[in-house]
């Protein structure tokens, strides 16, 4: 078996388990998301590092759901200066700040996404969220974050703070593969788990609104014939409430 196919094969086992374990949890984040948008509210998508990428995932892209918000803090995502982002991420304090800034209020809620579940920045994030009664909805690798010391002073992990967790079920420093003679492991598997998380989780809270006589609002290709007319309909009906728009 070629490296490349092992991958696949490692990737699929994950996915797979996160199918069979995760379940439930990704139903009580989807319920989180189908109640917060009938009630007029926002879902806030935050990342930092290469986490951020999932928050990327479901914003202003076609199939996504339109009250999506994404938190792109620019000092702490990775996009440029790439080795200052690894110590902002870190940084206790941020908390209120983006919270006040970004207006995370009831009835929205709150998708923290951070594969190790330890840095401040999103915890902190959490906790002011929480403290506000926002709801929070975690994704992350349990098994990380269960072997690490808590680097928050508050001695709290991102899966201790939030309402619903849902575990990537990846390994201990994101990595399944092995090359002999290599001391750190390749093949990273949080992104893709995460983007099947997070994705999923929206379209059953997009299922769920449907059921209940709410019909979601989606983005669309903005390639499609009359893609980006449909789409500025939505940008202007949030325009003065998605600050990233």
């Amino acid at each position: 078996m070629r490296r490349y196919e092992e991958y696949f094969t490692k990737v699929l086992k994950i996915v797979n388990s996160v199918l069979d374990t995760q379940g439930q949890n990704i139903e009580l984040a989807a319920e989180i998301v189908s109640q917060t948008i009938a009630k007029d509210g926002l879902v806030h998508a935050l990342g930092v590092g290469h986490s951020h990428c999932l928050a990327e995932e479901v914003f202003w892209r076609a199939g996504t759901l339109v009250p999506i918000h994404a938190i792109l803090e620019p000092s702490m995502i990775g996009m440029t200066e790439i080795i200052k982002s690894a110590y902002m991420e870190k940084l206790e304090g941020t908390g209120s700040i983006i919270c006040d800034y970004h207006r995370i209020d009831p009835p929205d809620a709150l998708i923290a996404i951070s594969n190790s579940g330890n840095n401040a920045m999103p915890i902190d994030v959490a906790m002011e969220a929480k403290k506000r009664g926002v709801k929070v909805i975690a994704i992350c690798s349990a098994t990380f974050a269960k072997n690490l010391e808590p680097r928050h002073s508050s001695g709290k992990k991102l899966i201790d703070i939030a309402d619903v967790v849902i575990d990537n079920c990846g390994q201990i420093g994101d990595t399944c593969m092995h090359i002999e003679g290599l001391e750190q492991g390749l093949g990273p598997t949080s992104t893709i788990t995460g983007a099947f998380i997070i994705n999923s989780l929206l379209v059953q809270a997009a299922a769920n609104l449907n059921e209940a006589g709410i019909k979601p609002i989606v983005y669309w290709s903005g390639n499609l014939k009359d893609g980006m007319k449909a789409n500025q309909e939505y940008v202007n009906r949030y325009w003065t409430r998605i600050r990233n728009l």
